[in-house]
């Protein structure tokens, strides 16, 4: 994964120092602005490098990658450089759907299409004047509920690791756990619950003290695979958490192979590249102008277990994410 990593770092860098350049592009072409939430997300570094390598397909778009760096501040500051630049296109990955919501008109305002992916904003206004590639998050939290409810044991305590606050993807997953898990599962208790931001970091923070204020925890249910691995990462090694059930969403690479060792329960798969590759798809069918009207699709999350994983796998090797 270090390589993964590597590799989306240098295509940020090397995009944010070509973004504000301003102006159209001398050879005609149009021009497009990808604004990721967070290279430090390992989810959202994924989708920035796949819109980088579908860019490629398309030599009529210009495409530049800029970090928000999970800071609605430096997002809200990108958007309004696009619209400066006179951009021809923006795909959004919103970090704070609200703090962003007054950027996003301003762009519709300055004419310039918008695409929100990953995730879409769900205000009915918003909607119907943006694009939105995504996928449904409610399901991707529910179909790992559903599979907790017949392997979390009776009486069990468990964990919560949520996403920004903010975030239509955390809010929906972790309202599908409450309908699908807590509301048929009364005997659960919840002994710790905090938002790890997406992050691996914070999820190991948390889990650490959760460790050190319960002595039993059962389940670790997180909003996304990469605050899953920090809480994996924080009682590793220790026996006292062989049995522990870890659920997460994403399904990136490393997720996989936690999942193919045993350390991981199950995750829901979002697909990072079919995402990239139907943004880029819209991106260019609106601006060659085969599609006038606004268009909202999604993405399918399939569940991912120890049974299936190795189907996983193949992709993430087929794509170069493991060898």
């Amino acid at each position: 994964m270090k390589k993964f990593f590597v590799m989306a770092l240098t295509l940020f860098l090397a995009s944010a120092m070509a973004f504000g350049a301003g102006g159209k592009d001398a050879g005609g072409t149009k021009r497009v602005v990808y604004i990721a939430r967070a290279q430090a997300d390992l989810f959202a570094a994924w989708l920035a490098n796949s819109v980088k390598e579908e860019a490629k397909k398309y030599p009529n778009l210009k495409v530049d990658v800029v970090d928000g760096q999970a800071d609605d501040a430096k997002q809200n500051a990108a958007i309004e450089n696009a619209i400066t630049n006179k951009y021809d296109l923006i795909i959004l990955q919103p970090n704070d759907s609200e703090a962003q919501k007054p950027y996003i008109r301003k762009a519709v305002e300055a004419k310039i299409p918008i695409i929100l992916t990953n995730p879409r904003v769900p205000d009915p206004a918003i909607m119907a004047v943006t694009n939105s590639v995504d996928a449904d998050p409610y399901e991707q939290g529910a179909v790992v509920a559903r599979l907790a409810l017949t392997q979390i044991p009776q009486d069990a305590k468990v964990v919560v690791l949520r996403g920004p606050d903010g975030n239509l993807h955390s809010v929906e997953r972790r309202r599908s756990w409450e309908q699908e898990f807590f509301a048929k599962r009364p005997d659960v208790t919840i002994v710790g619950e905090q938002s790890g931001h997406w992050n691996k970091d914070e999820g190991m923070r948390y889990m650490e003290d959760w460790v050190q204020a319960n002595p039993q925890i059962d389940a670790v249910i997180s909003m996304n695979d990469n605050m899953a691995m920090g809480a994996i990462e924080a009682v590793k090694g220790n026996p006292k958490f062989d049995s522990l059930l870890v659920y997460g969403v994403d399904g990136d690479a490393a997720a996989a192979l936690l999942i193919e060792e045993g350390s991981m329960t199950g995750t829901a798969f979002q697909n990072a590249d079919e995402l990239a590759r139907k943004n880029m798809e819209l991106a260019n069918q609106i601006l060659t102008g085969a599609v006038t009207s606004i268009v909202n699709t999604d993405i399918v999350c399939p569940l991912y277990t120890k049974d299936n994983i190795a189907e996983l796998i193949a992709v993430h090797k087929k794509t170069g994410a493991l060898k």
